[in-house]
C-alpha cells in the first residue's frame, strides 16, 4: 500500500449497519509512501493508522478552478 499526503484512506465497513469511513492523509510516516499514516477523519478525529485489508487508498485529485 502506498499513499501521499492529501490522498484519502477509505475504510470499508465490516458490518451491514455501519457506514464506511473516509480520512484525509496528513502525514506518511513509512518509507516510500508506506504506512503508518497520520489521518483526519471527517468528524475531526485524528490518529495514526496502520491500514488493514479493509482499507484502500484513493488518490488525491486536485480541483480545477475556473
Amino acid at each position: 500500500m502506498r499513499a501521499a499526503v492529501g490522498d484519502q484512506l477509505h475504510v470499508h465497513s465490516k458490518h451491514v449497519d455501519e457506514a464506511d469511513q473516509i480520512a484525509e492523509i496528513l502525514e506518511v510516516r513509512g518509507p516510500d509512501g508506506a504506512p503508518p499514516y497520520f489521518v483526519r477523519f471527517k468528524d475531526g478525529h485524528e490518529g495514526l493508522v496502520y491500514p488493514g485489508g479493509d482499507c484502500e487508498i484513493e488518490a488525491h485529485v486536485p480541483r480545477q478552478g475556473r
